[in-house]
Protein backbone atom coordinates (compact mmCIF):
# COMPACT_ATOMS: atom_id res chain seq x y z
CA UNK A 1 0.00 0.00 0.00
CA UNK A 2 1.62 3.19 -0.81
CA UNK A 3 0.59 6.20 1.38
CA UNK A 4 0.01 9.84 0.14
CA UNK A 5 0.17 13.00 2.53
CA UNK A 6 -2.11 15.76 1.28
CA UNK A 7 -0.82 19.23 3.15
CA UNK A 8 -3.85 21.59 2.58
CA UNK A 9 -4.97 24.84 4.76
CA UNK A 10 -8.43 23.48 5.39
CA UNK A 11 -10.62 20.93 6.70
CA UNK A 12 -11.47 18.37 4.34
CA UNK A 13 -15.18 19.66 2.38
CA UNK A 14 -14.22 22.98 3.51
CA UNK A 15 -12.54 24.54 0.84
CA UNK A 16 -13.26 24.39 -3.10
CA UNK A 17 -9.46 24.68 -3.98
CA UNK A 18 -9.37 21.48 -1.71
CA UNK A 19 -13.19 19.83 -2.91
CA UNK A 20 -12.58 20.10 -6.62
CA UNK A 21 -8.90 19.64 -7.16
CA UNK A 22 -8.13 16.43 -5.02
CA UNK A 23 -10.47 15.48 -2.61
CA UNK A 24 -12.75 13.72 -5.21
CA UNK A 25 -10.31 11.48 -5.44
CA UNK A 26 -9.23 10.10 -2.84
CA UNK A 27 -11.67 7.28 -2.83
CA UNK A 28 -10.58 6.11 -6.63
CA UNK A 29 -7.13 6.15 -5.48
CA UNK A 30 -7.40 4.66 -2.19
CA UNK A 31 -9.81 1.32 -4.25
CA UNK A 32 -6.19 1.59 -6.48
CA UNK A 33 -3.84 0.86 -4.10
CA UNK A 34 -3.26 4.45 -1.82
CA UNK A 35 -3.79 5.45 1.79
CA UNK A 36 -4.10 9.12 2.14
CA UNK A 37 -3.81 11.07 4.53
CA UNK A 38 -5.43 14.93 5.29
CA UNK A 39 -3.20 17.40 7.38
CA UNK A 40 -5.06 20.61 7.77
CA UNK A 41 -3.97 23.39 9.90
CA UNK A 42 -6.70 25.61 9.99
CA UNK A 43 -9.75 24.68 11.53
CA UNK A 44 -13.54 25.73 11.73
CA UNK A 45 -13.45 27.64 14.80
CA UNK A 46 -10.32 29.38 13.48
CA UNK A 47 -12.45 30.17 10.39
CA UNK A 48 -14.21 32.83 12.28
CA UNK A 49 -11.21 34.77 13.41
CA UNK A 50 -8.97 34.24 10.24
CA UNK A 51 -11.45 35.80 7.41
CA UNK A 52 -12.53 38.57 9.17
CA UNK A 53 -10.70 41.63 10.10
CA UNK A 54 -8.53 42.53 13.42
CA UNK A 55 -8.44 39.86 16.44
CA UNK A 56 -4.42 39.90 15.66
CA UNK A 57 -3.72 37.88 18.86
CA UNK A 58 -5.61 35.15 17.86
CA UNK A 59 -4.25 35.26 14.48
CA UNK A 60 -0.83 35.05 16.18
CA UNK A 61 -1.72 31.86 17.75
CA UNK A 62 -3.58 30.48 14.65
CA UNK A 63 0.04 30.80 13.43
CA UNK A 64 2.21 29.56 16.11
CA UNK A 65 -0.32 26.51 16.53
CA UNK A 66 0.18 25.83 12.91
CA UNK A 67 3.38 26.16 12.61
CA UNK A 68 4.23 23.19 15.18
CA UNK A 69 1.56 21.29 13.70
CA UNK A 70 3.50 21.53 10.20
CA UNK A 71 7.03 20.41 11.96
CA UNK A 72 5.19 17.06 13.39
CA UNK A 73 3.98 16.84 9.44
CA UNK A 74 7.82 16.39 8.51
CA UNK A 75 8.57 14.26 11.41
CA UNK A 76 5.51 11.81 11.26
CA UNK A 77 5.13 11.33 7.56
CA UNK A 78 8.31 11.12 6.23
CA UNK A 79 8.15 7.87 5.59
CA UNK A 80 5.21 8.42 2.73
CA UNK A 81 5.64 8.03 -0.78
CA UNK A 82 4.24 11.04 -1.83
CA UNK A 83 3.49 14.73 -0.06
CA UNK A 84 1.01 16.65 -2.02
CA UNK A 85 1.06 20.02 -1.65
CA UNK A 86 -2.30 22.44 -1.86
CA UNK A 87 -1.15 26.12 -3.10
CA UNK A 88 1.06 25.89 0.18
CA UNK A 89 2.16 24.21 2.86
CA UNK A 90 1.97 27.51 5.41
CA UNK A 91 -0.20 30.48 5.25
CA UNK A 92 3.10 32.79 4.91
CA UNK A 93 5.55 33.55 2.74
CA UNK A 94 8.18 31.11 3.86
CA UNK A 95 8.36 27.90 2.06
CA UNK A 96 10.73 25.67 5.25
CA UNK A 97 8.26 23.36 4.72
CA UNK A 98 8.24 22.37 1.13
CA UNK A 99 12.24 22.40 1.97
CA UNK A 100 11.74 19.90 4.67
CA UNK A 101 9.09 17.79 3.19
CA UNK A 102 11.45 17.52 -0.48
CA UNK A 103 14.24 15.80 2.20
CA UNK A 104 12.41 13.14 3.07
CA UNK A 105 11.79 9.64 0.47
CA UNK A 106 8.30 11.17 -0.40
CA UNK A 107 8.01 12.53 -3.72
CA UNK A 108 6.94 16.07 -3.45
CA UNK A 109 3.72 16.94 -5.56
CA UNK A 110 2.79 20.47 -5.79
CA UNK A 111 -0.67 21.52 -7.22
CA UNK A 112 -2.14 24.61 -7.65
CA UNK A 113 -5.46 26.14 -9.37
CA UNK A 114 -4.76 30.22 -9.03
CA UNK A 115 -2.12 32.90 -9.94
CA UNK A 116 -0.60 32.46 -6.31
CA UNK A 117 2.30 34.01 -7.57
CA UNK A 118 0.53 37.42 -7.85
CA UNK A 119 0.37 39.51 -4.42
CA UNK A 120 -3.15 39.11 -3.66
CA UNK A 121 -4.78 39.32 -0.26
CA UNK A 122 -8.00 39.28 1.19
CA UNK A 123 -9.84 42.45 2.80
CA UNK A 124 -9.90 40.75 6.26
CA UNK A 125 -5.99 40.35 6.03
CA UNK A 126 -4.82 43.88 4.52
CA UNK A 127 -2.71 44.44 7.61
CA UNK A 128 -0.79 41.00 6.92
CA UNK A 129 -0.29 41.29 3.59
CA UNK A 130 3.63 41.98 4.75
CA UNK A 131 3.80 37.97 5.46
CA UNK A 132 3.12 37.23 2.17
CA UNK A 133 6.41 36.80 -0.22
CA UNK A 134 4.96 36.53 -4.57
CA UNK A 135 8.40 34.87 -4.70
CA UNK A 136 7.58 31.64 -2.58
CA UNK A 137 5.25 29.71 -5.70
CA UNK A 138 8.41 29.43 -8.00
CA UNK A 139 10.12 28.51 -5.10
CA UNK A 140 7.72 25.54 -4.52
CA UNK A 141 7.60 24.65 -8.02
CA UNK A 142 11.34 24.51 -7.89
CA UNK A 143 11.23 22.02 -5.42
CA UNK A 144 8.24 20.07 -6.72
CA UNK A 145 8.64 16.09 -8.71
CA UNK A 146 5.41 16.92 -10.22
CA UNK A 147 3.39 20.11 -10.96
CA UNK A 148 -0.15 19.93 -11.41
CA UNK A 149 -1.73 23.11 -12.69
CA UNK A 150 -5.63 23.44 -13.11
CA UNK A 151 -4.96 25.44 -16.69
CA UNK A 152 -3.05 26.27 -19.62
CA UNK A 153 -2.02 29.59 -18.16
CA UNK A 154 -0.70 28.34 -14.36
CA UNK A 155 1.58 25.71 -16.51
CA UNK A 156 3.05 27.98 -18.57
CA UNK A 157 4.00 29.80 -15.80
CA UNK A 158 5.20 26.54 -13.97
CA UNK A 159 7.11 25.54 -17.28
CA UNK A 160 9.66 28.66 -16.27
CA UNK A 161 10.58 26.98 -13.34
CA UNK A 162 10.23 23.02 -13.99
CA UNK A 163 9.80 20.79 -16.86
CA UNK A 164 7.88 18.12 -14.98
CA UNK A 165 4.23 19.86 -15.28
CA UNK A 166 0.91 18.71 -16.64
CA UNK A 167 -2.69 19.97 -16.57
CA UNK A 168 -5.39 18.78 -14.71
CA UNK A 169 -8.78 20.63 -14.77
CA UNK A 170 -10.68 22.13 -11.77
CA UNK A 171 -13.78 18.91 -12.18
CA UNK A 172 -16.82 18.53 -11.04
CA UNK A 173 -17.97 15.05 -9.59
CA UNK A 174 -21.18 14.55 -11.78
CA UNK A 175 -22.78 11.65 -9.29
CA UNK A 176 -23.12 14.49 -7.42
CA UNK A 177 -23.83 17.50 -8.92
CA UNK A 178 -26.60 16.19 -10.80
CA UNK A 179 -30.03 18.87 -11.86
CA UNK A 180 -32.58 17.92 -9.29
CA UNK A 181 -34.90 20.62 -11.07
CA UNK A 182 -36.17 23.34 -8.31
CA UNK A 183 -36.82 25.98 -10.79
CA UNK A 184 -40.52 25.96 -9.88
CA UNK A 185 -40.54 29.94 -8.88
CA UNK A 186 -42.73 32.49 -10.94
CA UNK A 187 -39.59 34.44 -11.92
CA UNK A 188 -37.05 33.96 -13.83
CA UNK A 189 -33.73 33.47 -11.74
CA UNK A 190 -30.16 34.66 -12.37
CA UNK A 191 -27.57 33.29 -10.22
CA UNK A 192 -24.29 33.59 -9.10
CA UNK A 193 -22.51 31.77 -6.01
CA UNK A 194 -18.79 32.38 -4.92
CA UNK A 195 -17.37 33.46 -1.54
CA UNK A 196 -16.75 36.26 0.77
CA UNK A 197 -13.35 36.87 -0.81
CA UNK A 198 -14.89 36.90 -4.56
CA UNK A 199 -17.63 38.95 -3.77
CA UNK A 200 -15.59 41.61 -5.13
CA UNK A 201 -16.30 39.82 -8.73
CA UNK A 202 -20.13 39.92 -8.39
CA UNK A 203 -20.02 43.92 -8.29
CA UNK A 204 -19.11 43.82 -12.09
CA UNK A 205 -22.66 42.23 -12.33
CA UNK A 206 -24.80 44.64 -10.75
CA UNK A 207 -24.97 47.58 -14.10
CA UNK A 208 -25.93 44.98 -16.66
CA UNK A 209 -28.23 43.18 -13.94
CA UNK A 210 -30.03 46.85 -13.32
CA UNK A 211 -30.28 46.58 -17.02
CA UNK A 212 -31.77 43.49 -17.09
CA UNK A 213 -34.22 44.33 -14.02
CA UNK A 214 -35.65 47.60 -15.57
CA UNK A 215 -35.81 45.62 -18.80
CA UNK A 216 -37.84 42.35 -17.25
CA UNK A 217 -38.97 44.08 -13.68
CA UNK A 218 -40.98 41.49 -11.33
CA UNK A 219 -40.54 38.70 -14.42
CA UNK A 220 -37.07 38.04 -13.19
CA UNK A 221 -35.00 37.64 -9.60
CA UNK A 222 -31.63 37.84 -8.76
CA UNK A 223 -29.89 35.28 -6.14
CA UNK A 224 -25.91 35.51 -4.58
CA UNK A 225 -24.96 32.42 -2.90
CA UNK A 226 -21.32 32.82 -0.82
CA UNK A 227 -21.91 36.02 1.67
CA UNK A 228 -25.00 35.98 3.79
CA UNK A 229 -24.13 39.67 4.80
CA UNK A 230 -24.56 40.62 1.44
CA UNK A 231 -27.35 43.16 0.47
CA UNK A 232 -28.09 44.69 -2.84
CA UNK A 233 -32.01 46.94 -2.23
CA UNK A 234 -32.10 48.08 -5.83
CA UNK A 235 -31.93 43.98 -7.11
CA UNK A 236 -33.86 42.60 -4.33
CA UNK A 237 -30.90 40.35 -2.92
CA UNK A 238 -30.32 38.92 0.15
CA UNK A 239 -27.38 37.21 -0.04
CA UNK A 240 -27.16 33.04 1.18
CA UNK A 241 -24.14 31.84 3.22
CA UNK A 242 -22.73 28.70 1.26
CA UNK A 243 -23.10 25.61 2.70
CA UNK A 244 -22.01 22.11 1.44
CA UNK A 245 -24.67 20.52 2.33
CA UNK A 246 -27.14 22.44 0.73
CA UNK A 247 -24.51 23.59 -2.47
CA UNK A 248 -26.59 21.89 -5.13
CA UNK A 249 -30.18 22.21 -4.10
CA UNK A 250 -29.23 26.42 -4.42
CA UNK A 251 -27.22 25.79 -7.31
CA UNK A 252 -30.52 23.93 -8.56
CA UNK A 253 -32.68 27.12 -8.25
CA UNK A 254 -30.96 28.98 -11.03
CA UNK A 255 -32.40 29.59 -14.27
CA UNK A 256 -29.25 30.93 -15.64
CA UNK A 257 -26.04 31.74 -13.99
CA UNK A 258 -23.73 34.28 -14.28
CA UNK A 259 -19.55 34.45 -13.93
CA UNK A 260 -18.46 38.23 -14.26
CA UNK A 261 -14.74 38.55 -14.22
CA UNK A 262 -12.44 41.76 -14.88
CA UNK A 263 -9.38 41.15 -17.23
CA UNK A 264 -6.56 40.71 -14.94
CA UNK A 265 -3.48 38.64 -14.38
CA UNK A 266 -5.28 36.82 -11.31
CA UNK A 267 -8.54 36.34 -13.37
CA UNK A 268 -6.22 34.43 -16.15
CA UNK A 269 -5.44 32.27 -13.89
CA UNK A 270 -8.89 31.33 -12.41
CA UNK A 271 -10.20 27.89 -13.24
CA UNK A 272 -13.92 28.63 -13.86
CA UNK A 273 -15.03 26.51 -10.82
CA UNK A 274 -17.99 28.95 -11.13
CA UNK A 275 -19.41 28.11 -14.31
CA UNK A 276 -19.21 24.08 -14.57
CA UNK A 277 -20.76 24.01 -11.35
CA UNK A 278 -23.61 25.44 -13.16
CA UNK A 279 -23.17 23.65 -16.19
CA UNK A 280 -23.14 20.11 -14.49
CA UNK A 281 -26.16 21.32 -13.07
CA UNK A 282 -27.64 21.98 -16.71
CA UNK A 283 -28.02 25.66 -16.02
CA UNK A 284 -27.24 27.88 -18.78
CA UNK A 285 -24.19 29.71 -18.47
CA UNK A 286 -22.96 33.22 -18.99
CA UNK A 287 -19.18 33.75 -18.34
CA UNK A 288 -16.72 36.67 -19.12
CA UNK A 289 -13.95 36.03 -21.58
CA UNK A 290 -11.60 35.32 -19.60
CA UNK A 291 -8.75 32.71 -18.99
CA UNK A 292 -10.04 28.90 -19.35
CA UNK A 293 -13.88 30.56 -19.78
CA UNK A 294 -12.58 30.98 -23.77
CA UNK A 295 -11.63 27.16 -23.53
CA UNK A 296 -14.69 26.06 -22.00
CA UNK A 297 -17.40 28.13 -23.42
CA UNK A 298 -18.32 27.29 -27.03
CA UNK A 299 -20.72 31.08 -27.44
CA UNK A 300 -23.65 30.12 -28.42
CA UNK A 301 -23.47 26.02 -28.27
CA UNK A 302 -22.97 25.28 -24.69
CA UNK A 303 -23.29 28.80 -23.16
CA UNK A 304 -22.36 31.94 -23.69
CA UNK A 305 -19.56 34.63 -23.28
CA UNK A 306 -20.44 38.21 -22.73
CA UNK A 307 -17.78 41.34 -22.19
CA UNK A 308 -19.57 44.61 -22.25
CA UNK A 309 -22.98 45.72 -20.77
CA UNK A 310 -24.69 45.59 -23.81
CA UNK A 311 -23.31 42.40 -24.25
CA UNK A 312 -24.30 40.53 -21.22
CA UNK A 313 -27.50 42.34 -21.42
CA UNK A 314 -28.16 40.83 -24.66
CA UNK A 315 -26.95 37.91 -24.23
CA UNK A 316 -28.95 37.26 -20.72
CA UNK A 317 -32.13 38.74 -23.28
CA UNK A 318 -31.71 35.57 -25.27
CA UNK A 319 -31.92 33.32 -22.49
CA UNK A 320 -34.36 34.65 -20.74
CA UNK A 321 -37.04 34.95 -23.46
CA UNK A 322 -36.33 31.25 -24.60
CA UNK A 323 -37.23 28.26 -22.03
CA UNK A 324 -35.97 26.03 -25.39
CA UNK A 325 -32.74 27.78 -25.53
CA UNK A 326 -32.32 27.26 -21.95
CA UNK A 327 -32.55 23.95 -22.04
CA UNK A 328 -30.31 23.44 -24.95
CA UNK A 329 -27.85 25.38 -23.82
CA UNK A 330 -27.78 23.75 -20.01
CA UNK A 331 -27.95 20.02 -21.61
CA UNK A 332 -25.12 21.00 -23.79
CA UNK A 333 -23.22 22.61 -20.94
CA UNK A 334 -23.59 19.27 -18.64
CA UNK A 335 -22.31 17.23 -22.02
CA UNK A 336 -19.24 19.61 -22.07
CA UNK A 337 -18.72 19.15 -18.06
CA UNK A 338 -19.19 15.20 -18.71
CA UNK A 339 -16.37 14.76 -21.52
CA UNK A 340 -14.06 17.37 -20.16
CA UNK A 341 -13.88 18.40 -16.15
CA UNK A 342 -15.28 15.82 -14.03
CA UNK A 343 -14.19 13.59 -11.67
CA UNK A 344 -14.54 10.44 -14.16
CA UNK A 345 -13.15 12.17 -17.11
CA UNK A 346 -9.43 12.99 -15.42
CA UNK A 347 -9.35 10.14 -12.46
CA UNK A 348 -7.39 7.85 -14.67
CA UNK A 349 -5.07 10.58 -15.63
CA UNK A 350 -4.47 11.32 -11.65
CA UNK A 351 -3.78 7.71 -10.64
CA UNK A 352 -1.30 7.33 -13.92
CA UNK A 353 0.74 10.51 -12.96
CA UNK A 354 0.69 8.84 -9.20
CA UNK A 355 1.85 5.77 -10.39
CA UNK A 356 4.44 6.92 -12.58
CA UNK A 357 6.19 8.61 -9.49
CA UNK A 358 6.23 6.26 -6.96
CA UNK A 359 7.78 2.84 -9.55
Amino acid sequence: MKKVLFVIAHRPGRSPSQRFRYEQYISFLEQNGYHCHESYIISERDDRVFYHPGNLTSKSWIFFRSFIYRLKDVIKYSNYDIIFVQREAFMTGTTIFESLFKRTKAKLVFDFDDAIWLHDVSEANKSLGWLKNPEKTSKIIRMADLVIAGNKYLADYALKFNKNVVIIPTTIDTSEFRNIHLRKHDTLCIGWSGSMTTMKHFDYAIPFLLKIKEKYGDKVSFKVIGDGSYRNEALGIKGIPWTKDDEVEQLSEFDIGIMPLPHDEWTKGKCGLKGLSYMSLEIPTVMSPVGVNTEIIRDGVNGFLADSTDEWVNKLSLLAESKELRSRIGKEGRKTVEQYYSVDSQKENYLNYFNKLTE
